[in-house]
C-alpha cells in the first residue's frame, strides 16, 4: 500500500516536493482546502451572474486584458488559452520533474485564491495518482506571468492533447492513448478562470529550485566529509579548525563546518594516525584550499539556508492573477505570478554551490602534484607506464570551468514580451535549470575528489584515517574496486556521484555528525 500524503497549500517543503517527484505515493487534499476552493469558485460564479467584468474571467489575457468576452465564449476562451500557450521547445522535463510540477501546482491551488472548481482539482489529483505525466518541454518560459508555457503543456496532456509519458515504452506517445490506458477521462470542460488558474504561477522555477536545493544541501554536507579526508591525507594541520578561530568570526555556516570537521577528524578528541604521524612537523599553516574550508564551505551552507527559507515560503504561496479573496468578496489583479523570487534563489544557489566544486578541484590538484602531496604523481602505480588520475583531474577542471559560465545569473536579464504588457521578466526557468546542472557538476567533482582520496589512502597504508573517515572509505570500496593499473574510470565516477547525491556517503558518518 502506497504512502498517503495530504497537501493543504500550507506545509509543502523542498524535501516533500522532491519526494512527490519520485512517485510511489498517493496524494490527497486536506478537507480545509476543499472548503477554500469551493468558496472561491462560488465568488467567481456570483461575479459572472451579476454581469461584472473581471480580468481573465470574462476578458482576454495580457495585451487583450481590455477585450470583453461574450458569455457564450467564456469556456472556449479557457481552452484557447491552454492551446495557444503550449509553445514550449527543447527536451522534455523528465517524469520526476513533471510530477513535482503537477504536485506543486495542486498545492498552490489548494490555497483557495485561484477560483477553480472542486471537480478540476479532483481531476488534477487523479492525474497525479494515476501517473498521467504530460510532455512538458523545458524551454520557453520567461518567468513573467509565471511559467506559462510549461504549465500549459502540463494541462494540455490532461485534456487528451499533445504527448504524454508512457511507462510501458519509456517514451512519449499521444496523450489520449496514455489516458485511455490509465482509465483517465480527459478534462473536457474548463469553467471561466480555470484555464488561467492552471498556468499562472512560477511552479516550474520553484520545483526545479527545490530539487537543486535538496541535492545541494546533501552535496555541501558531503563536501565537508570529503574535504576532511583530503585534509588528513595531505597532512594538513587541524589548528585551523580550533573553535576559538571561528567564534571570533561567528558566521553560523563557518562554525558548523568547523565543528563538523572536528567531529569527523577527531571523534575521540585526538587526531588520526595520519595526523599523529606528522604532529611534530614544522608546518605553521596550510594552503587556502585546506586552511579555509570552514570559511568557503560555510557561506555555501548559509546561502542554502537563506534559499530554503524563502523557497519554502514560495512553495506555499498563491501565485495567481487575478486573486480571489472570499473574505472581502474581491477579485484583485496583482503580480504574485512574477518569478523573480525563485529566479533569484536559483541564481544564489548556483553561485553558492559552485564554490564547493571550485575548492574541491583545487584540493584534487594538490593530490595530483607529488611536490605538494608527497604521493606518487597523479596517484599512479608505476608512473609513466600508468597515467593514474591525470585525466580525472582534467574532467574536474572542465566541470569547474563550465560551472563558472553557468553561474552567470539569469535573473539579471529581462526582455519585454506581450507587446510591452509584460515589460519586466525574471528568466527564472533558465536560472533553475542551470542550478540543477551546477549541482550535478559539483556532485561529480566531489566524486572525483573522493575517488582520489580513497586511492591515495592505498599509498599511505598501514596508516589509518579517523574512524568516521575509514567508514567512508569502506563504503566506497564496497561499491567500486581500486586498481593498481590504468583502467576506464568514468563508471566509478558516476557510481560515486550517485552515492553522494542519494546520501550514502553522509549516511556512513551520520552517527558522528547528527
Amino acid at each position: 500500500m502506497s504512502e498517503r500524503i495530504v497537501v493543504n497549500g500550507l506545509t509543502m517543503t523542498p524535501e516533500l516536493l522532491f519526494k512527490l517527484g519520485q512517485g510511489g505515493v498517493t496524494l490527497e487534499i486536506a478537507e480545509s482546502a476543499w472548503d477554500r476552493v469551493n468558496q472561491s469558485r462560488s465568488l467567481i460564479d456570483t461575479i459572472l451572474q451579476q454581469g461584472k467584468i473581471a480580468y481573465g474571467i470574462n476578458t482576454g489575457f495580457g495585451f487583450f486584458a481590455n477585450t470583453i468576452i461574450s458569455p457564450e465564449n467564456l469556456r472556449k476562451l479557457q481552452f484557447n488559452l491552454i492551446r495557444s500557450h503550449s509553445v514550449g521547445v527543447g527536451s522534455p522535463l523528465p517524469p520526476e520533474r513533471v510530477r513535482m510540477l503537477l504536485a506543486l501546482r495542486i498545492n498552490v491551488l489548494c490555497k483557495g485564491f485561484s477560483g477553480i472548481s472542486a471537480s478540476l482539482l479532483t481531476k488534477l489529483v487523479e492525474a497525479y495518482n494515476k501517473d498521467c505525466l504530460s510532455y512538458v518541454p523545458e524551454q520557453g518560459t520567461v518567468g513573467a506571468c509565471g511559467d506559462l508555457a510549461p504549465l500549459a503543456h502540463l494541462c494540455l496532456g490532461l485534456m487528451g492533447e499533445g504527448l504524454m509519458y508512457d511507462s510501458d515504452s519509456k517514451g512519449y506517445i499521444p496523450a489520449a492513448e496514455v489516458l485511455a490506458k490509465k482509465n483517465y477521462e480527459p478534462i473536457r470542460e474548463l469553467f471561466p478562470k480555470e484555464g488561467l488558474s492552471m498556468i499562472n504561477g512560477a511552479q516550474m522555477i520553484s520545483a526545479l529550485c527545490a530539487e537543486a536545493l535538496v541535492r545541494a544541501e546533501i552535496a555541501s554536507k558531503t563536501a565537508d566529509v570529503i574535504a576532511s579526508l583530503s585534509l588528513d591525507i595531505l597532512k594538513g594541520t587541524y589548528k585551523a579548525l580550533d573553535p576559538q578561530i571561528h567564534e571570533a568570526r561567528p558566521h553560523p555556516g563557518q562554525m558548523a563546518v568547523a565543528a563538523r570537521m572536528r567531529k569527523i577528524l577527531m571523534p575521540s578528541g585526538e587526531g588520526s594516525e595520519l595526523n599523529l604521524s606528522h604532529i611534530d612537523c614544522t608546518k605553521v599553516q596550510d594552503s587556502y584550499s585546506l586552511r579555509c574550508i570552514p570559511q568557503v564551505h560555510g557561506i555555501t551552507h548559509d546561502t542554502l539556508d537563506f534559499v530554503r527559507a524563502r523557497l519554502t515560503t514560495e512553495l506555499n504561496s498563491a501565485t495567481d492573477n487575478p486573486m480571489i479573496f472570499t473574505d472581502t468578496c474581491q477579485i484583485l489583479s496583482g503580480g504574485n505570478f512574477h518569478g523573480e523570487y525563485p529566479a533569484k534563489l536559483s541564481d544564489y544557489l548556483g553561485i553558492a554551490i559552485h564554490e564547493i566544486g571550485s575548492i574541491s578541484e583545487t584540493r584534487i590538484q594538490r593530490l595530483m602534484n607529488t611536490t605538494q602531496s608527497g604521493l606518487p604523481s597523479f596517484l599512479a602505480d608505476e608512473p609513466g607506464l600508468n597515467s593514474g588520475y591525470m585525466m580525472v583531474h582534467c574532467t574536474a577542471a572542465s566541470l569547474v570551468s563550465e560551472n563558472k559560465a553557468l553561474c552567470h545569473p539569469s535573473s539579471v536579464d529581462t526582455i519585454a514580451t506581450s507587446a510591452g504588457q509584460e515589460d519586466h521578466v525574471s528568466m527564472g526557468g533558465w536560472a533553475a535549470r542551470k542550478a540543477i546542472n551546477i549541482v550535478k557538476n559539483v556532485e561529480t567533482i566531489l566524486a572525483i575528489e573522493l575517488l582520489c582520496d580513497v586511492k591515495a589512502m592505498e599509498f599511505l597504508r598501514p596508516l589509518k584515517s579517523s574512524e568516521p573517515l575509514e567508514k567512508v572509505i569502506s563504503a566506497v570500496k564496497d561499491r567500486i574496486e581500486m586498481h593498481n593499473h590504468d583502467y576506464v574510470v568514468n563508471e566509478d565516477i558516476e557510481t560515486l556521484r550517485k552515492m553522494i547525491s542519494n546520501g550514502d556517503i553522509l549516511n556512513a558518518v551520520k552517527e558522528y555528525i547528527s
